[in-house]
């Protein structure tokens, strides 16, 4: 049996799993994590799908997924799958199925994987309740048994392999009416098919819970995990994506956060990164994710009693902040804050300021103050000779605490060692910097030590540092210590992506778990400044501060726990999608960025379009060639709009609803 939803809590072990084969590539079973992708070429433009997926292929997709929407493009993928083994590409191929189970009875018996989506293989999304007897809701399955019994049977007979992947936007309605808009009915779209293939001694299967949603998608996975342990004494390989994650920098954090999480806990045997980019750029991006685990080991941490066993003092299939006691503004019920590092600064000046949000207007001596601006600096054994705006507080070396004139435009810095001798503590707010990879009884004399103006920053910078610092998070809860916590994370020699996926992970893992009452990044790159790399763009030091402040901004917007801009869902674009959807992602993006909390769904098709408006605002999605269809929330507000306006039309949308906003002029 599991324990919760993975093999170990306190160290890194991979779940078991099924060993599933598409074509010649084993998944699952310990097999390393496989990497993929999916074309957003026309099925139909046969040399245009065959050259994205050579770009895929040579990129490193080890598996890439061509939709089918009918089964004419199921058909043409034998066309496509003949082009490339000519080629010399054997990488398996993958049908994705939505509404058609004739193009997935067609596609296979030509390659090497499917992909259906329980919310519409079969059944139907309105948004329509249906109150449902027992017998009537059996009824259901069995109608759904005799529709998908078929496909099953041909997969078996043909070898093929077959993804069953629920999406959390496209939960069907009868779903919806018995589970809700849940992880719970998330998982129970996917088991009742699993159970269907299993009745036919099929096997070949992997399973995916996809969300726009890190923390609706992170608690899918592991309910669903624990589901298969409990019911069937065994799991079938895991498909891990956070589905419309959006582009550049957010796109990725948001991806590394949700992905990220699942994989620290040793679930999760294939990634996709959805991307609005073209596929082969979301191959770097898994790489640097799959990097992190591809030479760990199944060691870690091990708790000191109960047999390396954790108690949970929290729910890990819902979220419920860690209760904690307020210090200023750090914990109880304040947003998490943000810390910089400026301690390496020379001189800091009001200017250096702006990289974290601050920007000083000498004329009329004030401060204009971004949604993205830092709570606190920590400048280590400095003091500033200059009046700082009233929002921004200053942390510093005890020494220099001690030795100021007005202590409190201060607040003092512990390391363990000196924080545990102090015979009494200051009685004002302080911090104290602990490394979670302590020996145990300085852990526990730390956490004991802290008082009611007590913030305790955890790091830890071994491969287990996420685990690590929860552990010390749960032992705290345990021991009802509601001292808040700051989340840590350091980085050295490593690239921009590889860095933006290790702390989206590290602490946006955490933060899904309710733990972290705030986030302080720092890194090295200084020391690796002139390094060059093939393909690889190094952070330069005069951005430092401003990628580290906007990274744990976009970490807290990620994980849902502090909104500081615009949201957009947006989907990665594929041989559906009805306009350019990049270029139009980037349109709305421009026009719209300036509109705090505000969350936009941009979706190329229907696929998933009206399920995404549910957690949206307002949405965009393509509903015809050069038409579109605008959203708020889940209501259809303007049908066949045309391309060419419709991205007026939604900023009309935004100020009908009073959710618009002119954009400050410089």
């Amino acid at each position: 049996m599991l324990q919760y939803y993975c093999s170990s809590l306190t160290s890194y072990q991979r779940l078991k799993t099924k060993e599933v084969k598409i074509g010649d590539l084993l998944l699952g079973n310990g097999n390393p994590i496989r990497i993929q992708t999916m074309t957003t070429t026309d099925t139909m433009d046969t040399e245009a799908t065959v050259a994205q997926c050579v770009r895929c292929i040579e990129a490193g997709a080890e598996l890439v997924r061509i939709t089918a929407p009918s089964k004419n493009e199921a058909e043409n993928l034998l066309h496509i799958k003949n082009k490339l083994r000519a080629m010399g590409y054997n990488t398996p191929l993958v049908a994705d199925i939505h509404f058609t189970p004739n193009a997935a009875e067609i596609a296979a018996r030509l390659i090497e994987k499917v992909r259906v989506n329980p919310g519409n293989y079969i059944d139907k999304k309105k948004f329509d309740f249906i109150e449902y007897t027992d017998s009537e809701y059996a009824a259901e399955i069995d109608r759904i048994r005799e529709r998908f019994t078929p496909l099953v049977k041909i997969c078996k007979e043909y070898g093929t392999a077959m993804r069953i992947g629920t999406n959390h936007g496209s939960l069907s309605d009868r779903i919806m009416s018995r589970y809700g808009d849940s992880p719970i009915g998330m998982v129970e779209s996917a088991m009742e098919f699993l159970r269907i293939a299993r009745d036919e001694n099929y096997h070949q299967i992997i399973l995916s819970m996809k969300s726009s949603n890190p923390q609706v998608m992170v608690q899918a996975y592991r309910l669903l995990a624990q589901k298969m342990d409990e019911e069937f004494g065994e799991c079938y390989p895991l498909h891990l994506g956070v589905t419309e994650a959006g582009d550049g920098e957010d796109g990725r954090i948001k991806s590394a956060v949700g992905i990220g999480t699942l994989l620290e806990d040793g679930i999760g045997d294939t990634i996709r990164v959805s991307l609005t980019e073209d596929p082969e750029f979301e191959i770097p991006v898994c790489k640097d994710i799959v990097s992190r685990y591809t030479n760990r080991t199944n060691t870690g941490i091990i708790h000191p009693y109960n047999e390396g066993k954790i108690i949970l003092p929290y729910n890990p299939f819902e979220y419920k902040r860690r209760e904690t006691t307020a210090v200023e503004n750090i914990g109880g019920h304040h947003v998490p804050v943000v810390l910089a590092n400026l301690k390496e600064e020379e001189n800091l000046p009001p200017s250096d300021l702006e990289a974290i949000g601050y920007k000083y207007d000498e004329a009329t001596d004030k401060w204009n103050i971004g949604d993205g601006a830092a709570d606190y600096i920590y400048l280590g054994n400095k003091t500033i000779n200059f009046a700082l705006p009233g929002t921004l507080k200053v942390i510093c070396s005890y020494d220099v605490w001690q030795q100021a004139e007005d202590k409190t435009a201060y607040r003092p810095l512990f390391d363990a060692t000196s924080f545990k001798a102090l015979p009494s503590l200051p009685d004002t707010p302080h911090f104290v910097v602990l490394d979670t990879n302590s020996d145990w009884q300085t852990i526990i004399d730390t956490i004991t030590h802290a008082n009611h103006n007590t913030v305790i920053c955890l790091f830890n910078t071994d491969a287990n540092n996420m685990p690590s610092i929860r552990r010390v998070v749960a032992e705290m809860m345990m021991r009802s210590i509601k001292s808040p916590v700051i989340l840590c994370c350091n980085n050295k020699d490593k690239t921009i992506d590889e860095q933006l996926i290790d702390f989206a992970t590290v602490t946006g893992g955490l933060l899904l778990d309710g733990m972290g009452d705030g986030v302080w990044l720092w890194n090295h790159m200084r020391e690796v400044q002139n390094i060059k790399a093939t393909g690889r763009t190094y952070l330069e030091v005069k951005n430092n501060n401003q990628f580290l402040n906007n990274t744990a901004f976009s970490i807290l917007q990620a994980t849902r726990t502090r909104i500081s801009k615009t949201e957009y869902i947006s989907c990665p674009s594929c041989g559906r999608t009805l306009f350019d959807l990049q270029e139009t992602t980037a349109k709305i993006r421009n026009a719209t960025n300036h509109l705090k909390g505000v969350k936009i769904a941009i979706m190329g098709c229907i696929v998933n379009g009206p399920g995404e408006m549910a957690d949206a605002d307002f949405g965009y999605v393509g509903s015809g060639p050069g038409k579109i269809t605008l959203y708020k929330g889940k209501e259809v507000v303007k049908k066949n709009v045309p391309s060419e306006i419709a991205v007026s039309e939604l900023i009309q949308l935004l100020k009908d609803n009073e959710a618009w906003i002119e954009p400050a002029t410089v």
